[in-house]
């Protein structure tokens, strides 16, 4: 049992374990946090006018000097070139154009629909690692994607029921099914490149390539002055985005790795999906009927699925 096990085990048998020690709470904190990350991105469209470019570029640079940080605390050796041009293309692919998309995704959807669109990623995962390296794929594993699917159809056509305009819908999914494609070749990546580099190491240089990314395609595309024009609101939602929904639930999704593993964060990650539609209709009033819990509980249920055969 290592150390941080022995004492983890030791506060729990004397009655002393607190919440910020508990990893099942720390996983279930940090679902939340990424749950309203499409909560503060809705917010921020409504409360004026800002495009998905300089909404992406508050966020991106607010969370810069954490990704830089997180990147340092990392330790380890020196990266070669190769390893340096590795970490650059998942920024390209992870926190640059799947968040790119998702924003633009998001101007068309509910957040609800948008999560649960993302939350497939896993599939995605899996149908590339089987092609790339030539695997089979099992029947039940084919069954717990089809019942994801057919979950997240559900939860499609629950949307396009309800907004008048349905082509928005359309155009909305297939931007977000991008950055679920985009963030599916992120995490291809990223298995290799963990074991080089390290988690924390991962995230902060990706994260800050990625920012670098976002940030040089503001300043050639806008006026830095147009930041000025934003309304308090919308600065207040990118601050959230970038301290709430983008810094704490890394770390916390790395404590929560640290106590319980990968699978078990996983697992209680399953919660997000669930929390963006509550919010949604908490917090937004987005339109809620049993065919969207219908397909929230075959989104999860099959992805659950999916992680254990995994």
């Amino acid at each position: 049992m290592s150390s941080t096990a022995e004492h983890t085990f030791a506060n729990h048998e004397s009655g002393r374990l607190h919440w910020w020690q508990d990893g099942r709470i720390l996983a279930l904190l940090s679902a939340t946090c990424f749950s309203l990350k499409a909560i503060f991105i809705k917010l921020a469209y409504a409360a004026g006018p800002v495009d998905a470019i300089t909404l992406l570029a508050m966020r991106m640079g607010l969370a810069l000097p954490a990704f830089i940080l997180l990147a340092r605390w990392g330790g380890g050796s020196t990266l070669s070139r190769r390893e340096w041009f590795h970490l650059f293309l998942l920024g390209v692919t992870g926190y640059y154009l799947s968040s790119l998309f998702d924003f633009i995704g998001l101007k068309y959807i509910t957040a609800g629909l948008e999560r649960l669109i993302l939350f497939t990623y896993p599939g995605f995962v899996l149908l590339a690692d089987a092609l790339i390296h030539g695997k089979r794929v099992r029947l039940a594993t084919w069954g717990a994607l089809a019942i994801s699917y057919l979950g997240l159809v559900l939860a499609f056509w629950h949307d396009l029921m309800l907004v008048n305009v349905s082509q928005q819908v359309w155009i909305g999914s297939a931007w977000v099914l991008a950055s679920c494609l985009t963030y599916a070749l992120y995490y291809l990546g990223s298995g290799v490149m963990v074991k080089r580099v390290g988690s924390s190491r991962l995230a902060g240089y990706a994260g800050a390539f990625s920012s670098g990314l976002v940030l040089s395609q503001f300043m050639l595309t806008r006026s830095p002055a147009i930041l000025l024009d934003l309304s308090l609101p919308i600065w207040g939602y990118a601050i959230a985005m970038a301290l709430i929904s983008t810094v704490l639930p890394i770390w916390l999704a790395a404590r929560a790795v640290a106590r319980l593993g990968a699978g078990q964060t996983a697992a209680l990650g399953t919660i997000g999906p669930a929390l963006t539609i509550f919010f949604g209709w908490i917090i937004l009033s987005e339109p809620f009927s049993w065919v969207q819990l219908l397909g929230l509980v075959l989104v999860v249920y099959g992805i659950s699925r999916l992680q254990k055969k995994s």
